[in-house]
C-alpha cells in the first residue's frame, strides 16, 4: 500500500535504488521504495561487484552474502587473439576482497532486497511515476492511477530513462550521437579460457568481454556496428570467431538469454535539485568496459544514504562529491574502449605498449586498484 506520506522516497528499486534505502534503514530511516516494474527483472547487464564496492557493501551488511553467491575472479587478461598483452592481478588489491566477484545483477538485486526485508523494508510495484511537483517543504510525487505522496526527499534511482530526473528538470548532456550499440548474452561455451579469470579481447573491430559467472555460464559483451533486434547463437559464435581465441577457437553450445542495448556517455547537470537527489544511471551512463557502471551506482547509493541520514547539510556535499567521481569513471571507461578499438595501423604500437606494461608490477598494481574502485578522499570533499 501506498503512503501518503513519507520521508524518503526512492523511484527505482535496481541495486542503486535498494543499496540507498538499504543504507537509510541501517541508519533507522524508513525509506519508501517503489518500481514501475510488476517483478524484478530475471535478465541484467551488470555481472561483476569490484573490490571497492565491495568494501562500502560491507558497511551495509551486503558483501558477506555477495561473496557467498559469486565466482572469486583474481585476474583480468587483455587479449589479442590468443596472445595476452597484460593480465592484472587483484589478489595484492588492499582489501578484503582480493578479486573481482563475478555474479549477475539479479543475484546482487536478491541479496539487496534480502537485507531491506531484514530490516523491515520492502518493494512496492508496480507503481509508476506520472508527475512531480517541488516545493518548500519537499515534493509531492504523483503515480499511474491518481495516486500521490508527499515525500520530503526523492531518490531517483530509476535508470538511464530516469522519470525523476526528467520531471525535476535536471539536464543530462552528453555528445549528439546515436551512441555505442552492444550485444549481450550468457552462453554456454566449450572453451580452454581460464574459468578464474575475466578475458578482454581487443579487435579492430571492437571489444569482446568473455566472463565466467556461478552457473557456468559465460557472459559475452561486446560492440557492434548494429545490433540485431533478435540476437541468436550464432551471433555470439561469430563475434568470438573474429575477436576470440584462434587456435583453440570457442564453440557456443547454447544460450540462455540474450539482448541488445544502447549507451550513450552522459552525466547529469546536477545531482541535486532541491529536494530531488539522484544516483546511479539516473545521473551518468557510459561505456560498460571495465565494469564500472553498477559499481559506481553502489558507491553513490552508500555515501546518498549516509548524507540522507546525516540532514540536509550533507546533500550538497553528496552532490558536489560524487558528480567529479562520476566523470573520471567516464573517462576512465571511454579511455578502454578507445584502447581496445584502436585502428589496425596503431595496433602493434598499443600491444607493444600493454606488453611493456606487463612486465612492471606496480602500474599493474595501479591498474588493478583504479578497475576495482577504490575512491581516494578528493581535496575538495
Amino acid at each position: 500500500m501506498l503512503l501518503e506520506r513519507t520521508d524518503v522516497l526512492v523511484v527505482g528499486a535496481g541495486p542503486t535504488g535498494l543499496a540507498v534505502a538499504v543504507t537509510l534503514a541501517r541508519h533507522g530511516v524508513t525509506a519508501t521504495v517503489v518500481d514501475r516494474l510488476a517483478e524484478p527483472p530475471v535478465t541484467s547487464r551488470a555481472a561483476v561487484v569490484h573490490a571497492g564496492t565491495l568494501e562500502v557493501l560491507d558497511r551495509i551488511g551486503v558483501a558477506a552474502p555477495l561473496a557467498a553467491r559469486g565466482l572469486h575472479s583474481a585476474r583480468f587478461s587483455v587479449r589479442d587473439r590468443d596472445r595476452v598483452l597484460v593480465t592484472v592481478p587483484f589478489d595484492r588489491l588492499p582489501s578484503r576482497y582480493p578479486y573481482a566477484l563475478l555474479i549477475s545483477q539479479t543475484e546482487t538485486e536478491a541479496v539487496l532486497t534480502d537485507q531491506l526485508g531484514a530490516l523491515g523494508g520492502r518493494v512496492l510495484r508496480p507503481y509508476e511515476m506520472t508527475g512531480l511537483d517541488l516545493d518548500g517543504d519537499g515534493a509531492v510525487a504523483r503515480f499511474d492511477g491518481g495516486r500521490a505522496v508527499r515525500a520530503r526527499w526523492v531518490v531517483g534511482a530509476d535508470g538511464m530513462h530516469s522519470r525523476v530526473r526528467e520531471l525535476a528538470g535536471i539536464g543530462f548532456g552528453g555528445p549528439a550521437d546515436p551512441g555505442e550499440s552492444f550485444l549481450l548474452a550468457d552462453v554456454h561455451v566449450d572453451s580452454a579460457l581460464p574459468r578464474d579469470q575475466v578475458s578482454l579481447f581487443l579487435s579492430r573491430r571492437g571489444p569482446l568481454v568473455w566472463a565466467p559467472l556461478p552457473d557456468g555460464t559465460v557472459r559475452l559483451v561486446a560492440t557492434v556496428d548494429d545490433a540485431p533486434r533478435d540476437p541468436q547463437a550464432h551471433h555470439f559464435q561469430a563475434l568470438l570467431d573474429e575477436r576470440g581465441p584462434a587456435r583453440r577457437p570457442d564453440r557456443v553450445t547454447g544460450m540462455a538469454w540474450a539482448s541488445r542495448f544502447r549507451i550513450h556517455h552522459r552525466i547529469a547537470s546536477t545531482y541535486r535539485s532541491g529536494p530531488v537527489l539522484l544516483a546511479g544511471d539516473s545521473a551518468h551512463v557510459h561505456s560498460p568496459a571495465g565494469g564500472q557502471g553498477m559499481n559506481l551506482g553502489l558507491r553513490d547509493a552508500v555515501a546518498l544514504g549516509d548524507a540522507l541520514a546525516a540532514g540536509p547539510q550533507a546533500l550538497d556535499g553528496y552532490a558536489a562529491d560524487r558528480r567529479p567521481r562520476a566523470e573520471e569513471v567516464l573517462g576512465f571507461a571511454a579511455g578502454l574502449t578507445r584502447l581496445a578499438a584502436a585502428p589496425p595501423a596503431v595496433r602493434p604500437l598499443r600491444n607493444l605498449l600493454l606488453r611493456a606494461v606487463s612486465t612492471l608490477p606496480p602500474v599493474r598494481h595501479r591498474i588493478a586498484v583504479r578497475l576495482a574502485g577504490f575512491e581516494p578522499a578528493r581535496p575538495d570533499s
